[in-house]
Parts: C-alpha cells; sequence; structure tokens
C-alpha cells in the first residue's frame, strides 16, 4: 500500500498518530469514532526493526488500521532531511506490513505542546521532557483527526 491522504484512511478504527524525534518516538491513539486523540507512549528508538516490532504491538493492542506521521516541514513550507527521514519510516513500515500511513503537517507542535506544559499544567522541566513527545503526536493527531471530521 501506497502512502495515502487522510481522506483515505480506513474509517472505523483508530490511528495511530507518530511524532518523530530523533532519539523517541512519540505515540498517541485515536478513538474509532476519530473524535479524539490520546497520548499513548514514548518509545527510545533503537534500531528500526525493533522500533516497527513496538509499533505494531501497540497498533494491533488498539485494534489501529492506520497511522499518521507528523512532517516536520519548514516554516517556510519547505521539506528538509527530517521531512525526507519521516517520508522514509512510513515507507519502511509498508514494507513490513501493509498499513495505510498518512502524513500531517507538524510544524510548530512541539511549541505549541511545551507552551501548555508550562502555561496550563505548570510542569518542570524534567517532567515536560518525559511528556513532550507523546502530548506532540496526540496534537499532531488531533489536527489531522479534526481535519477529517470538518473537511472529509
Amino acid at each position: 500500500m501506497a502512502v495515502v491522504e487522510l481522506s483515505e484512511l480506513p474509517r472505523g478504527a483508530p490511528l495511530v498518530g507518530l511524532d518523530l524525534g530523533e532519539k523517541t518516538i512519540g505515540v498517541a491513539v485515536s478513538d474509532g469514532l476519530w473524535m479524539i486523540a490520546s497520548p499513548l507512549e514514548t518509545l527510545k528508538k533503537g534500531k528500526f526493526s525493533d522500533d516497527a516490532t513496538a509499533l505494531f504491538k501497540l497498533m494491533d493492542g488498539r485494534g489501529a488500521q492506520g497511522v499518521v506521521i507528523g512532517l516536520p516541514v519548514n516554516m517556510d513550507g519547505t521539506e528538509g532531511p527530517r521531512c525526507q527521514s519521516a517520508r522514509a519510516f512510513g515507507r519502511n513500515l509498508q514494507r513490513l506490513r501493509d498499513v495505510p500511513v498518512a502524513f500531517w503537517d507538524e510544524r510548530l507542535s512541539s511549541a505549541a505542546v511545551n507552551r501548555m506544559m508550562i502555561e496550563e499544567m505548570d510542569l518542570t522541566r524534567a517532567r515536560r521532557s518525559e511528556l513532550v513527545d507523546k502530548l506532540a503526536a496526540a496534537y499532531i493527531l488531533q489536527g489531522a483527526l479534526d481535519r477529517l471530521r470538518f473537511d472529509p
């Protein structure tokens, strides 16, 4: 299966959202109705095959049938090396399992999540670093869900 548009993701099943960092992968999951994204876990990056196995285990446990990967587009709209890396991650996932993968522009997602954790949640720097990746994954996935719900 190739990379798909958001509107082509399989309806009626949860989706998994990913925030791909250099050292970690933030994971979030949606409900089956695509109303809300919830932070799930932060995986420490290792070998790709190990990362994919852990991700597929999380997907299977939640019945997720699609993946939304945050695409770190530059502020001017261009795609740099981090976008290429995210796209490669999606292609490599599909080589291991026939799963639909879509991408969502994640510009400023980590900044928005950090601001929320500081201003609204009053979390310490250490606690923020523990949570930022999975919260950013939920922020990314929620943006995609909102687009699907309001602009199918």
